[in-house]
């Protein structure tokens, strides 16, 4: 989780673009459709109250389960919580993929190291590499530009939107369904955008039942302030991934910067720091075993209420199959990109974020395993559907949710046919093409109508990834993937293959593995897309232009648009009909749990949740005890001065010599580095700010442990860790190794 821009526990059937959320089968009335709504609405004040240590709380919830904050320990009204624009909240932002917080009145914003490493790697070259080195700006002003694209995202407002997202779409058939409210969600944020400065987005709850507006200030001039260098940031590397215990310096910080009159501005000189409303004091005296603890942050997907085809399709097929791949597709870029060479500075993001995702993979099918978790959903469906039959009118739920498992078997099998060729699709240069091809024919429609993606709203992310290229691309990386890919897709049996992409390439059923160099080798030699300037040039190209270009990748996109648009058409058909049938099934689970004395949280969807629990060790196997803390010395013990345990070496001098400074744990005897505590967390949480309960930040959300990742299908107190790093060890990191005293003293730090 801590190696990747997200903490990563994946969902592979987003490979297709399927759909999960949204509006209402046409066999169920207008009337039951607001009913369906009322009750999800309405469900958690309804419900008796949920455990603490379970739910992804949306903040319009946090004043039904004030009582269950208040009990847990918090000390500040918890009705404060659910406002968006005070504090603490005001204070906890987006980075559209992981989450943050400012810490200065100044736009100072503390996330995860790893969060903000794609910025570092951005910056670093073999001769200057900050990743090995760290980096820290001496004075305000002397940051260095994020990554392109980087963006801090402020929530300021949500409103619900659902009758105008859904209104009016049950009669329709589900192709039409699914662009009806794809293009009233896109006509409500271009209305949204409206005014300067801001990002929207209609994110979908409880499978499409409801939908809320979100509002939120945009940042686009972020910098890198301070970032540990990757001996103290990632320190255990992969062999500690979703590993307890653990001894990782996971923070890093960003500045925020506005135009001189405050509005939000690219990247200028002239720029000034932006300055939030509100903004987290850091504690230096943290929390002890068994203290109150709640974390607030974007967290990007669950499947907690997933069917039993959906589970049974993901855990015996997809990631078994996709963590094969992993595996030879790490070692492919490892041969590819040799220690020491520029070509692995450029890709550490993705090994990171592969290695990241092939543990948790294992994480999550040995998690599925120990705790039954196939069998579990099918013994809740059955007791749901035991619930549906008690009572006649509940006949319609019963009949919608065969229709939705027939629907996630007809979804599995169209991942299962198209892995191959999705793979296949992944090299860069193809990819880039196939986005420059799809925006000469978007832009032949008028902008409202544009696919998300390619709007006027998008053309500053798309110039800014074509830019970004250049630092996370070699040709011969991109073309040993390519050929890994492509030998996967040749020994498919030919039924699985696809006409266009075999005579495009020219596959044929004799071609083997020896042939392929040489097939592929003329799209790398004669292709210009490796230059920006020619990317970038190609933003304006018409389709003409495009089809009349002699570039080979260019060429290969052509060939693919036709069948890349049936394959979106045959997606987007599945996800009109999961518009229909989704919400009903969530409104049976919702009333069936109601009845149990079960609170229905939505899943995850990159909103902004709060989390409760407090500071926990556990035991979660026999025999198997985790304490709540980790300390300094735990550090030394594992060093060995081989990556990734290669303390500085100040840092173990420090630790040595047992100087704590004023950030030791009376109760541990040293500095605690990480802590656990039972909060439920995922992916997109990375970077989330961890308070106590009187608001003060405490620490920052990384991980979580091996026993943990398949929480996202099914919570289990037992099991469920999330780790945090403590803010204690961060300061006295900044404090006694990096010197990054300027830091300490502009932020607000409470004792």
């Amino acid at each position: 989780m801590d190696a990747v821009p997200f903490m990563k526990r994946p969902v592979i059937r987003a490979q297709l673009g399927v759909s999960w959320g949204a509006p209402l089968h046409k066999a169920i009335s207008m009337r039951h459709t607001t009913l369906l709504t009322l009750n999800l609405l309405f469900a958690t004040s309804l419900a008796p109250p949920l455990s603490a240590k379970e739910g992804m709380f949306t903040p319009d919830q946090l004043q039904e389960v004030g009582g269950q904050l208040e009990d847990a320990g918090l000390e500040i009204d918890p009705d404060a919580l659910a406002d968006l624009t005070g504090f603490p909240m005001g204070a906890v932002v987006s980075l559209g993929g992981c989450s943050a917080s400012f810490v200065s009145s100044q736009g100072l914003v503390v996330t995860n190291h790893h969060c903000a490493r794609g910025s570092v790697q951005f910056n670093s070259t073999a001769e200057n590499n900050y990743l090995e080195d760290g980096f820290l700006a001496q004075a305000i002003g002397d940051e260095l530009p994020a990554a392109p694209g980087s963006r801090i995202y402020v929530t300021t407002e949500v409103t619900d939107v659902t009758g105008q997202v859904r209104g009016g779409s049950e009669e329709l058939e589900p192709f039409e369904r699914y662009e009806l409210v794809e293009q009233r969600r896109k006509d409500i944020i271009a209305g949204c955008e409206e005014v300067t400065g801001y990002r929207c987005q209609v994110a979908s709850f409880y499978g499409g039942a409801q939908y809320k507006l979100i509002k939120r200030l945009e940042i686009r001039d972020v910098r890198i302030v301070y970032a540990p260098a990757d001996s103290i940031g990632k320190y255990g590397g992969d062999i500690d991934n979703w590993q307890w215990p653990r001894h990782t310096g996971d923070f890093a910080f960003y500045r925020a910067y506005v135009a001189p009159d405050g509005s939000a501005a690219e990247f200028n000189e002239a720029n000034v720091p932006y300055q939030p409303e509100h903004h987290l004091k850091v504690s230096a005296s943290g929390l002890d075993d068994g203290d109150f603890v709640m974390a607030a942050g974007y967290p990007g997907s669950t499947s907690r209420y997933t069917l039993l085809a959906e589970v049974e399709n993901t855990f015996n097929w997809s990631y078994p199959t996709f963590k094969t791949l992993l595996n030879d597709w790490i070692a492919t870029i490892e041969a590819a990109a040799p220690e020491g060479s520029d070509a692995r500075v450029k890709y550490e993001a993705r090994l990171a974020g592969l290695n990241n995702f092939s543990k948790n993979l294992s994480g999550q099918i040995e998690g599925a395993r120990r705790v039954g978790l196939v069998e579990r959903r099918r013994d809740r469906e059955a007791a749901l559907s035991e619930w549906i039959s008690a009572d006649s009118s509940r006949a319609g739920y019963g009949q919608a949710i065969a229709q939705l498992a027939a629907l996630s078997e007809e979804t599995a099998q169209a991942s299962r046919t198209n892995f191959w060729y999705s793979n296949v699709s992944r090299p860069s240069l193809f990819s880039v093409a196939r986005r420059l091809y799809r925006l000469s024919k978007e832009q032949q429609k008028p902008n409202a109508d544009r696919e998300p993606g390619y709007q006027e709203r998008d053309m500053t992310f798309f110039c800014q990834g074509l830019q970004a290229l250049d630092r996370r691309f070699d040709p011969a990386v991109d073309k040993a993937e390519w050929l890994l890919f492509l030998q996967g897709y040749i020994n498919q049996p030919m039924s699985e293959r696809v006409v266009a992409f075999d005579q495009a390439l020219g596959l044929v059923s004799e071609t083997t593995a020896d042939e392929l160099p040489a097939l592929v080798d003329r799209f790398y030699q004669n292709t210009k897309l490796g230059d920006a300037d020619t990317r970038l040039a190609l933003m304006q190209a018409s389709t003409a232009d495009m089809e009349a270009s002699e570039d080979p990748f260019i060429q290969l996109a052509v060939a693919m648009y036709e069948y890349g648009f049936q394959l979106e058409t045959e997606s987007k058909t599945r996800a009109g009909r999961s518009l229909a049938l989704r919400p009903a099934y969530m409104d049976a689970i919702t009333g069936w749990q109601r009845e149990n004395g079960d609170l229905t949280y939505p899943d995850a969807n990159s909103t902004l949740r709060v989390t409760f629990g407090s500071v926990l060790g556990g035991s979660p196997r026999d025999g198997m005890a985790y304490l709540p803390f980790t300390k300094l010395e735990g550090i030394t013990d594992k060093d060995t001065g081989e990556d990734p345990f290669n303390s500085p070496t100040k840092l173990l001098e420090r630790i040595r010599a047992k100087d704590y400074g004023s950030y030791a744990l009376e109760s541990i005897g040293s500095v605690p580095v990480n802590f656990l505590s039972d909060l439920d967390s995922t992916g997109g949480n990375s970077g989330s700010a961890t308070l106590n309960s009187r608001g003060e930040l405490v620490g920052l959300l990384f991980d979580g442990t091996f026993e943990s990742v398949n929480s996202d299908w099914d919570f289990d107190p037992r099991t469920t860790r999330t780790i945090h790093v403590d803010t204690r060890y961060m300061l006295w990191v900044m404090d006694k190794v990096d010197n990054a005293d300027a830091l300490i003293e502009e932020m607000d730090i409470v004792r």
